[in-house]
């Protein structure tokens, strides 16, 4: 009978050899020290916002890509509709033909031909 009252005297004193919290235990598996979970947690959200901010600038990049290439594109149709034979560009007006192109040699009253020298003689 001895030995169960002194059992039962020191059974309130046994919960004192366990820890109230038993998360917050570094000798259990899976304890996670709070300071290194607060780095980590920043860490993970700068590697998030890092990811948004280099996916929105890729998204930029490759919307002025489209947009230079659909204005070569559009340059480029407009060029070969330019070159077109026989096609106006707008702003272009036929000029008559006065008779005295480049190919005449600027004939005189006389019939003979004179030569222009760009350069003057000296």
């Amino acid at each position: 009978m001895k030995h169960l009252l002194i059992l039962a005297a020191l059974l309130p004193f046994s919960t004192f050899a366990q820890p109230l919290n038993t998360t917050n235990n570094p000798n259990q598996p899976g304890y996670v020290i709070p300071s290194q979970q607060r780095m980590q947690t920043q860490m993970l959200n700068q590697q998030q916002q890092q990811q948004s901010m280099l996916k929105q600038q890729q998204q930029t990049q490759s919307r002025m890509q489209q947009q230079n290439l659909q204005m070569q594109m559009d340059n480029n149709s407009q060029r070969i509709k330019q070159a077109q034979p026989g096609a106006l560009n707008q702003g272009q007006q036929v000029l008559p033909n006065s008779g005295s192109g480049m190919l005449s040699g600027g004939a005189n009253s006389g019939g003979t031909t004179t030569q222009q020298h760009m350069l003057p003689q000296n």
